[in-house]
């Protein structure tokens, strides 16, 4: 069981994010990261070899860690495939999301929504766990989607999957990253589970002592972000992000928006909150790495 995880973070904790990043990545102790979610299990988009590669483990020490491909959607037949095509590129570990709390998303069905549809819950369950095997199949959900007590009813059917961990963000969906984890309805899913429960939401990223190990098993995504933006080395980081996105995609629009949404993680820190005034608003490589300086 692995004891920190990275999060998936969409459009953040991607391959060129994981590879550019990487010590930084091991020396705060993580031992796995989930990708961003592949929208491949919904029968619409069969999973690609460019979204395989880009479930990769990354270049550099933190490539040594496991990666598990996350998958997004309702179909267990799409899901199967997916995870089939995964099995033969050589992963040996899946996750599904079943805690993406944005509206378009949820109200299809997909993500949270699951969580509305206890049936196709079950079905995409079953589907992952057999088809990865038992204990390499694991689940990422929130609490529920306008209530915390949601995800405790689940338990029952979640329960009879032998899943290889579940993690659990300590919101509601309706909240998305606003207020307050609530931790005592964590507790109680905890109770209920009969597997492996990680807490993920606002949980301190410590950096791993030697040994190299967190105290106990737990997800966290935001918070290490948010510390990257305060190193001293931010600078030098980002240039590097910005030269290796630039080589992998051939487009400074693209570069823009990848950075721009890493960068908007440090917002709110004194260091940044000036800074990206003009980072949002920059149109050009150049213009950016003025904003940088």
């Amino acid at each position: 069981m692995p004891r920190l995880i990275l999060a998936p973070l969409r459009g953040v904790t991607i391959r060129a994010f994981r590879t550019v990043f990487a010590d930084q990545i091991a020396e705060a102790g993580f031992d796995e990261v989930i990708t961003p979610f592949i929208a491949a299990a919904h029968g619409l988009n069969p999973l690609k070899d460019r979204e395989i590669a880009g479930c990769r483990p990354s270049d550099g020490p933190a490539g040594s860690m496991r990666t598990t491909p996350q998958l997004i959607g309702k179909d267990p037949v799409a899901l199967r495939e997916a995870l089939l095509k995964l099995r033969d590129a050589g992963f040996e570990t899946a996750d599904l999301n079943c805690g993406c709390p944005f509206p378009m998303v949820r109200n299809k069905g997909r993500g949270s929504g699951l969580l509305r549809t206890p049936d196709v819950l079950a079905r995409m369950i079953e589907a992952g766990c057999e088809t990865m095997g038992e204990g390499r199949f694991s689940v990422k959900a929130r609490l529920g989607v306008e209530r915390t007590d949601e995800l405790l009813k689940l338990m029952p059917v979640i329960n009879g999957f032998p899943l290889r961990f579940l993690a659990v963000h300590a919101r509601t969906a309706k909240q998305m990253y606003e207020g307050a984890c609530d931790w005592e309805s964590y507790g109680r899913v905890v109770e209920a589970a009969k597997m492996q429960v990680v807490p993920n939401g606002d949980l301190p990223c410590p950096v791993a002592e030697k040994g190299g190990e967190a105290s106990a098993p737990r997800m966290v995504g935001r918070p290490f972000i948010r510390s990257l933006g305060q190193r001293e080395d931010v600078g030098e980081l980002l240039s590097r992000y910005i030269e290796y996105s630039m080589d992998e995609l051939k487009s400074q629009r693209a570069v823009l928006g990848r950075v721009k949404e890493l960068v908007a993680y440090w917002r709110e820190t004194p260091r940044w909150r000036r800074r990206w005034d003009v980072v949002k608003i920059a149109r050009s490589l150049d213009e950016l790495a003025l904003a940088l300086r």
